[in-house]
């Protein structure tokens, strides 16, 4: 499946597939009326708990990737990446996170799950 990860920041593109908002909490700054997006997956971003721990702190990243992908593993989750991949259909996916880092969110760890399916 293709997927790619773009922040909510950046503009929209051209052929970006279905775009899946993959943030538990609404971006801030961004008006829900300007952020194009199809749907928004509020259950397939990491646990409220596991966000808060992790904090976007780099040296927590390995362990924060082994609990998440934990978390993905879990039947409503993988119910929820299948339906998810099923409405994309062979249009790829576009996950659209907020995080400031490129190198250290969830989006990466999501994008690569349903890679996996």
């Amino acid at each position: 499946m293709d997927v790619s990860i773009r922040r909510v920041y950046d503009p929209p593109q051209k052929n970006e597939g279905l775009r899946v908002l993959v943030d538990r909490l609404w971006p801030r700054g961004v008006r829900k009326e300007d952020l194009h997006y199809d749907l928004w997956e509020k259950d397939l971003a990491p646990t409220p708990e596991l966000r808060k721990w992790f904090g976007h702190q780099p040296e927590r990243w390995e362990e924060f990737h082994e609990k998440y992908r934990k978390e993905l593993q879990e039947p409503h989750a993988r119910e929820r990446l299948k339906a998810v991949a099923a409405e994309a259909g062979k249009h790829g996916i576009t996950l659209l996170y907020g995080a400031r880092d490129p190198k250290h969110n969830h989006a990466l760890i999501l994008a690569d799950a349903f890679r996996k399916l």
